[in-house]
Formats: C-alpha cells, sequence, structure tokens
C-alpha cells in the first residue's frame, strides 16, 4: 500500500481514495499518538491494517455522512492541524476555500474569548495579632 505521507514528507495527506467517494487522510508511518488522537477527536475514523499488529494506520471521514458534510469535516480539520504544528496536504478536489476560512475564523473565535475566571480561593482566617502593651 501507498503512503502518500510517506512519499510527500508530510504530517498529513488528505485527498480522495482513488475509484472511490471516500476522503482519506493518510499519516506517515510511526506518526505520534497524539496526531492519531488529534484526527479522531476532529471527527475522522480510524483504520489498521493488518489487523492487530498495525503497519499502516490512515483515518477517513466517516462513510454515513453526506458528501458535503464529508468534505466539510475534512476542511474544519486542516487549520486544527496546523495549529497544533503538523503539515497539511490537501487535494484540491477535497479543498474548499470558503470552508477552510470559516474553520479558521472559528479557531480564532475560540482562541479570542477569555477563559472562565475562577474565583480566588478563599484565603484563610488570620488571627488578629495580639495588642501590643507598653510597659
Amino acid at each position: 500500500m501507498a503512503n502518500p505521507a510517506d512519499e510527500y514528507g508530510t504530517d498529513v495527506e488528505i485527498y480522495i481514495k482513488a475509484l472511490t467517494t471516500t476522503i482519506h487522510a493518510d499519516t506517515p508511518t510511526g506518526a505520534p499518538a497524539g496526531l492519531y488522537d488529534l484526527l479522531e477527536q476532529l471527527g475522522l475514523e480510524r483504520h489498521e491494517y493488518p489487523t492487530g499488529d498495525p503497519l499502516y494506520i490512515w483515518h477517513t471521514v466517516p462513510d454515513h455522512l453526506g458528501a458535503d458534510e464529508q468534505k466539510h469535516l475534512a476542511n474544519r480539520a486542516i487549520p486544527a492541524l496546523l495549529m497544533a504544528g503538523y503539515t497539511v496536504n490537501c487535494d484540491p478536489e477535497v479543498f474548499d476555500e470558503s470552508l477552510y476560512q470559516q474553520a479558521v475564523h472559528r479557531l480564532q473565535a475560540r482562541a479570542a474569548r477569555p477563559a472562565p475566571q475562577q474565583p480566588a480561593p478563599a484565603s484563610s482566617p488570620s488571627r488578629p495579632a495580639p495588642a501590643r502593651r507598653t510597659p
């Protein structure tokens, strides 16, 4: 099996598998577990071959989604992968500039929102200083 991520030296290659309509996200051989986890958090499904002793791991956009939803999911994943420091290449057949820009704006808006502030921990009551006596 050819692995485009290995061939092109990228962390993620997003493309439509030949003779199918399935959007793949291939990662290089020996990719870090964090990359696999991130792809799954972004909604892609993990696959391994052969089962039990993975030599080849790839992700796909879920088949149960419609074609437009699949394209949306793939394009929404790109900015998150880039922000996490991964190199991504997306086939022009999948890439949609407007979907990508929407995803970028969503991530920026999420990052710009201030984190909810937690109340300062209550300080322990201090004892009053003993009264000074003068002789």
